[in-house]
């Protein structure tokens, strides 16, 4: 081969590369934005909302009802689009992004809001009147924790705020399954403890996230008031409870078949509070992927575990 045509094969293959390269950074920048999307309008955090109460369905071992999951899914886009448009002024410190998204938007959201809530009450009052109670709970305390009357909100009390957001995923995900069949109390108690846990740790990172912009609004979250790495600790321990909780669990004969999904979950939730908890650690869209994903992977491999 000559030179000549060493350096059309070299030209061909620098083309090839640059040709992949800009694919490449081109798919990445529209995947970028799609979860930017996701995340900002609720969706992502809706889609928890259906595999949430899914793992519940099977460590009760019931019939998985997807008319329920549907309904958790709109609940819970309601819920947080109604939270987000009450949260444009610390949105606009803590996640500017989100916050210019939900005030361009404004219409479209409440809009979306409504309707995705009365589809929610009817796809519930059609499969049980049960789980209307269910699913007006979590928009009761959603009110609460962010209607402003004379000053004062729920959300401003020091912990108080992280209860009120982790009581209704609690409340979805343990007794969403209680309307197609009921079970023990002690499983019932067993489940609601593990999702509290899990769903109060993630609030307090949340506000580990947001600790400048409640600072600056005067919201006294836990992160404000004891700092970062006392914060840590707490959630350290928070979910070192869940050590005794999954042996109790076990000895008592429940959730064998998923044992290996609930130690990945308490194993996962040691390594996303050190990761989130390092001092001046820069935290973007990948604390909303890891932390409120963390369903994602365990619905993944608890429907291994029940089809395998």
């Amino acid at each position: 081969m000559t030179d000549i045509e060493d350096a059309h094969v070299k030209s061909r293959f620098d083309k090839g590369d640059y040709l992949l390269s800009h694919l490449l950074k081109h798919f990445y920048l529209l995947l970028d934005k799609f979860v930017s999307f996701l995340t900002i309008s609720s969706i992502f955090i809706a889609i928890i909302g259906f595999l949430l109460p899914y793992f519940s369905f099977l460590l009760y071992e019931v019939r998985v009802d997807f008319r329920l999951l549907i309904a958790s899914f709109l609940l819970t886009f309601s819920v947080y689009s109604f939270n987000k448009l009450t949260d444009i002024k610390e949105d606009s410190v803590n996640v500017p992004e989100r916050a210019g998204f939900i005030e361009k938007n404004k219409h479209y959201v409440i809009r979306a809001a409504i309707i995705s809530y009365i589809v929610a009450l009817s796809l519930s009052f059609l499969q049980n009147p049960f789980a209307i109670l269910i699913i007006l709970f979590p928009f009761c305390t959603g009110i609460v924790y962010s209607i402003k009357i004379s000053n004062f909100r729920l959300k401003d009390i020091t912990g108080i705020k992280n209860i009120v957001v982790a009581l209704p995923w609690a409340v979805i995900g343990t007794f969403l399954p209680l309307a197609i069949s009921f079970c023990d109390f002690v499983v019932i108690l067993s489940i609601f403890y593990f999702f509290f846990i899990k769903c109060f740790i993630n609030t307090v990172l949340f506000d580990v996230r947001d600790v400048e912009g409640d600072r600056m609004s005067g919201v006294r979250t836990i992160p404000v008031v004891f700092g970062r790495h006392k914060t840590k600790n707490l959630l350290l321990i928070l979910n070192s409870t869940l050590i005794p909780w999954l042996a109790f669990s076990y000895l008592s004969g429940f959730f064998h078949q998923y044992l290996f999904v609930l130690i990945f979950a308490i194993a996962y939730g040691y390594c996303y509070i050190l990761y989130f908890c390092k001092e001046g650690l820069k935290i973007g869209k990948s604390q909303d992927l890891l932390v409120d994903g963390e369903f994602i992977p365990i619905a993944i491999l608890a429907t291994a575990f029940t089809l395998f």
